[in-house]
């Protein structure tokens, strides 16, 4: 497996001491420091700072920059500062464990129509369970307004682990979202019972709805029995990577594994994922999860990873900036704190690079308008982190 790790950690640690909210502040070190890749020699370059459990990046058409905060905070960007005051309106969320205010997405008609999708753990009436939601407001000012809940999972639980919560459009009218297992605790003797195997509930599940969150007529579990028509694919742990391939039109995602098994699958409607009957990690304990790594009627992945990365973020790369990544699969590992760059060559990975090893644990990918490619860096404790960017060398 062909890697390039050549983070110097140090320059990260010192632009950690500059002042909150300066686009570009870096020290002179890591304004200098040039990465090399096997097709691009790159820099990072500090976007913004001080904040906390950053989840997610989504740009508008003005020029805005949106960052989720876990906690329950969406902030701006703008004119290279990160502002000081969140917006309003945003729903309560149950910020408990991995649960918060997770993913942001602009509707696609954006400029006109001021829409913003946003996913979140909602808490029941007393705080004492939460699920996945997915809510819809228009942004008016630095307020959002007419915020209405269009999914609510059925996935409760006291838990605060797996909500999964990625969101895409899929350029025809529909949205597609992640829903995690909810951390139900998979025991092999009982792995077909897992709440991940049953379609009468959303736990380990891709979701397809209509943008207004009607459900389309041609899911691919609307008339069976028993079935919640909102399920896309099912069999999932915690997809927390979702992308549209640009030219193909396919649905991909990357989820967590437990000890070792992180996958990146390719989504097909009415498709059994398979967790936790089969896979290719074992439990934190040590104990055998699976029942084997493979059985007929459920998919395999495309590719895994031993030991796990703990993939978050999933990026199809398509923009001019650096030329030789197009088509390029970038995914983002927590536990590995890494980049991984995977060529994809239709349903086979041929190479796997890791660009950066030590940055941080690195919870989100995007590419900007810009074609830079754009990380979100999160602190397992909830310490001061930043958003950074991938520059070609030459860029300034």
């Amino acid at each position: 497996m062909p890697r390039t790790l050549s983070i110097p950690v140090a320059a990260l640690l010192a632009a950690a001491t500059l002042p909150v909210g300066v686009a570009h502040a870096q020290s002179a070190d890591a304004a200098q420091a040039v990465h090399k890749s096997q097709h691009h020699d790159f820099r990072v370059v500090t976007i913004a700072q001080g904040l906390q459990n950053p989840w997610s990046i989504a740009f508008l058409p003005g020029g805005d920059m949106l960052i989720t905060e876990r906690p329950g905070r969406l902030r701006v960007v703008r004119n290279g500062a990160l502002l000081p005051d969140p917006i309003e309106g945003v729903p309560a969320v149950r910020a408990r464990g991995q649960g918060g205010l997770l993913d942001v997405v602009p509707h696609p008609d954006f400029a006109n129509n001021r829409l913003l999708y946003l996913t979140y753990s909602k808490p029941n009436e007393d705080g004492s369970q939460g699920t996945t939601a997915v809510a819809r407001g228009r942004l008016e000012g630095n307020r959002l307004v007419d915020v209405q809940d269009i999914f609510v999972a059925k996935a409760w639980s006291t838990g605060g682990n797996h909500f999964g919560s990625r969101l895409v459009f899929d350029g025809r009218g529909h949205i597609f979202f992640s829903v995690g297992d909810r951390g139900a605790p998979p025991v092999r003797a009982t792995a077909e019972q897992h709440p991940a195997q049953d379609l009468s509930n959303h736990q380990g599940t891709i979701i397809r709805l209509n943008e207004d969150g009607s459900v389309p007529a041609d899911n691919p579990f609307v008339n069976r029995a028993g079935a919640l028509p909102e399920i896309w694919s099912y069999g999932h742990r915690n997809p927390q990577g979702l992308a549209i391939h640009p030219e193909t039109g396919d649905i991909w995602a990357n989820e967590h594994g437990p000890r070792g098994g992180d996958e990146l699958n390719l989504i097909r409607p009415g498709r059994n994922y398979g967790w936790p009957v089969i896979g290719y990690g074992i439990n934190y304990n040590g104990d055998t999860i699976h029942v084997s790594t493979h059985r007929e009627g459920m998919e395999q992945p495309v590719h895994y990873w031993v030991p796990s990365i703990a993939t978050s973020g999933l990026l199809i790369y398509t923009g001019n900036a650096f030329p030789q990544w197009k088509g390029s699969f970038f995914v983002g590992g927590m536990a590995g704190q890494q980049l991984a760059r995977l060529t994809v060559e239709g349903q086979r990975v041929t190479n796997v690079e890791v660009l950066l090893e030590g940055l941080g644990r690195i919870r989100d990918v995007r590419q900007g308008p810009d074609g830079f490619i754009y990380l979100a860096i999160d602190d397992r404790r909830g310490g001061a982190t930043s958003v950074v960017r991938l520059e070609p060398a030459g860029a300034s």
